[in-house]
């Protein structure tokens, strides 16, 4: 077993001493696997991205009552009477000023992107005086939060960058009212960042809603009230409501989004990871073939099949982890933070977000290359090393 491991160290040295010489297949296995890295990493981080934006919308002691048999809230309807029950509930959070619930309405409306002239579907949401203060994260980054009663709004960051007309002061026309674009906020990276806010009341007047909510927002006393609000909705015969925590509001309109990235991002993995092995077979039966010679002749010496294999294998991982490495940094550099926006099928709008390029998928990425070096230095090797030795010295 020692003199195994001494002939694999041995030649394994000899071989990294010698990869200067053969530099060119090496360098075009590295930039091979550098490049499947890199595309890799950059279409794995739209969906990281994309599920960013969900995580951080997403809370257990906020819920969202929709009326019964809705999971969105383009089917669903609230009166008034019903959204005073909903506030007045026990399980709903209170202070010296009320309830902690938000009564709000949910269009749609068609704003020009900034960098296309075509239009989008944009959200806009009335939401109820205390709508800010159910949102953690939220804070008005530039200019001023808007005055209750007036067609005022404020607008996301990643609306605000993404499409025209959202700049503070602009007047910008929403179906057939003018609005005045007055601050602009965020919300840790949510969702809510793709919305344009104003109040819920003005906003019924606009798009002639009447009275009638689409959803209550509200700040349960604890985690463990919601089930308390549920008993309460469903034996109230006045109501046919259902609450839903924001976080799974949040995972039920976004799963065919979610689904969607991630098939897309899995058949494009499989068909890069398939390309890419084949291309890096391709280059490593290159580089070995062009060493049939070398490997025959310490055949020839008294060297084992084992110990070069696994020099060569050595060999091919340590430029499988260059590649790597080189592919990594550069989807992290060309990828991570770009800002993009897609259209969500559940709610009729777009939903903006940034590319994510994570440890966890540069991990994978440095896996996946490690990966393709393994088998595409483990088959050449093993045809080498199998090589009869006269007919592997007649090799040129």
């Amino acid at each position: 077993m020692s003199k195994f491991f001494s002939q694999a160290m041995a030649i394994t040295v000899m071989n990294l001493r010698n990869l200067p010489r053969r530099k060119t297949p090496a360098i075009v296995a590295l930039v091979g696997i550098a490049g499947v890295v890199a595309v890799l990493t950059g279409v794995l981080s739209i969906g990281e991205g994309f599920r960013k934006v969900l995580d951080h919308a997403g809370g257990t002691d906020i819920a969202i009552v929709l009326r019964g048999g809705n999971t969105d809230e383009f089917g669903s309807s609230l009166t008034q009477e019903q959204v005073r029950i909903v506030a007045d509930n026990a399980a709903i959070a209170h202070d010296v000023t009320g309830s902690l619930a938000s009564a709000e309405l949910y269009v749609v409306a068609d704003v020009p992107m900034r960098h296309s002239p075509s239009p989008a579907n944009v959200p806009v949401r009335g939401v109820g005086l205390r709508g800010p203060e159910l949102h953690k994260h939220f804070k008005i980054v530039t200019g001023r939060y808007f005055t209750p009663g007036t067609f005022e709004m404020v607008v996301g960051r990643s609306a605000a960058l993404e499409y025209a007309g959202f700049d503070v002061g602009n007047r910008i026309r929403l179906g057939s009212t003018d609005w005045t674009v007055v601050g602009v906020f965020e919300d840790g990276g949510s969702v809510s960042e793709s919305e344009a806010w104003t109040d819920a009341s003005v906003l019924q007047g606009a798009y002639r809603r009447g009275t009638m909510f689409q959803s209550v927002r509200v700040k349960l006393t604890s985690e463990q009230a919601l089930q308390s609000l549920r008993d309460a909705l469903s034996a109230d015969p006045r109501l046919n409501l259902n609450a839903f925590t924001e976080r799974e509001f949040y995972e039920e309109i976004s799963r065919p989004l979610t689904t969607l990235v991630r098939n897309v991002g899995a058949a494009l993995a499989l068909l890069m990871g398939t390309g890419a092995i084949f291309g890096a077979l391709n280059t490593m039966y290159s580089a070995v073939s062009s060493r049939t010679r070398e490997i025959a002749t310490l055949c020839a010496v008294g060297f084992g099949a084992g110990p070069i294999v696994i020099s060569v294998l050595v060999e091919a991982m340590i430029v499988g982890l260059v590649g790597g490495v080189v592919g990594g940094l550069i989807g992290w550099l060309g990828f991570n933070g770009i800002r993009t926006a897609t259209y969500n099928p559940a709610t009729l709008s777009q939903v903006t977000f940034a590319f994510n390029v994570t440890p966890e998928l540069l991990e994978q990425g440095l896996a996946y290359a490690l990966v393709l070096a393994f088998i595409g230095g483990l088959l050449p090797s093993l045809r080498a090393a199998r090589l009869p030795i006269p007919e592997g010295l007649r090799e040129i």
